[in-house]
């Protein structure tokens, strides 16, 4: 149907990332659409091209099965590996060039659009939610996005009661379940692993040890959103009498140029909200 094979296709390059990858330099981007038989042509993903390095960051729908036939959807659910694939293969450029002449009456390509890029995944996710409008599949593809305020506070009581700003597509290769979220985090005490401005996802009800993850902690003296933090939470144990005791727990900046702190075990003013799963962009 698509006149392309269809052979699975890791989606990493193999290349070593360096600080001049975050320098601002110019980029292309196209759209790619499906028009299937009897269906409405839409929008099935981003294909941004890296012409200093040849490289094709490429995003592509999945939910296939929404808009296509069962054999159709069987197809092109491979269609983003293939694609991988071949740009390995023949050049990112050359791919975009062979696409263009190639385009057919099902696979389409819109005219090339320059963009200033610093970080390609970012940009790539940015130009996906732009141009890409997907069928939302609750815990399955998206997430909920919340406002710390409420993440920490009804959502964590009765969460099918609070109404979501918006449902976010998540990376395919996170797995998702109804305890996990996405909120906004602010601040640099978690540079470089957690960028300011961050759209992270974070799992409620921390489950097992906390040592050493990242959390996501309330003080609940503080007012609004001050009163979140991110950061790594250490401890300390002893055995007593009345079992193992935390001597030491301590909250960590990642960034050294912002405190840590340790807490008073008996102190009650923070509270462990969830635990960080991972960036988004």
């Amino acid at each position: 149907m698509l006149g392309l094979s269809t052979s699975a296709g890791s989606r990493g390059t193999g290349r070593v990332v360096s600080i001049g990858d975050y320098a601002e330099r110019r980029a292309e981007y196209v759209i790619l659409a499906i028009a299937l038989p009897g269906v409405s042509e839409e929008n099935a993903g981003v294909l941004l091209l890296d012409p200093a390095q040849g490289e094709l960051h490429l995003k592509l729908r999945r939910d296939w099965d929404e808009i296509a036939s069962e054999d159709d959807a069987e197809v092109l659910h491979e269609l983003e590996a293939d694609l991988t694939l071949k740009a390995r293969e023949m050049g990112g450029s050359a791919l975009l060039h062979w696409l263009e002449d190639n385009a057919s009456q099902t696979v389409r390509i819109s005219e090339r659009e320059a963009v200033a890029v610093r970080d390609f995944g970012a940009t790539l996710n940015r130009l996906y939610r732009q141009h890409v409008q997907t069928h939302v599949r609750r815990f399955h593809t998206h997430l909920p996005v919340y406002s710390l305020e409420v993440a920490a506070g009804p959502f964590l009581t009765n969460p099918d009661e609070v109404d979501a700003e918006e449902w976010i597509e998540t990376p395919e290769n996170l797995r998702l379940d109804e305890s996990m979220f996405v909120a906004h985090i602010r601040g640099h005490s978690m540079e470089p692993r957690i960028p300011d401005g961050s759209l992270c996802v974070f799992r409620r009800s921390v489950v097992g040890s906390r040592n050493g993850r990242l959390v996501l902690v309330r003080n609940s003296e503080l007012a609004d959103e001050n009163r979140y933090t991110v950061k790594r939470y250490r401890s300390e144990k002893a055995y007593t009498e009345e079992g193992f005791q935390h001597t030491r727990i301590r909250l960590e900046s990642l960034n050294p140029e912002y405190p840590s702190w340790d807490l008073d075990p008996e102190e009650t003013k923070y509270q462990i909200v969830a635990e960080f799963v991972s960036v988004l962009e």
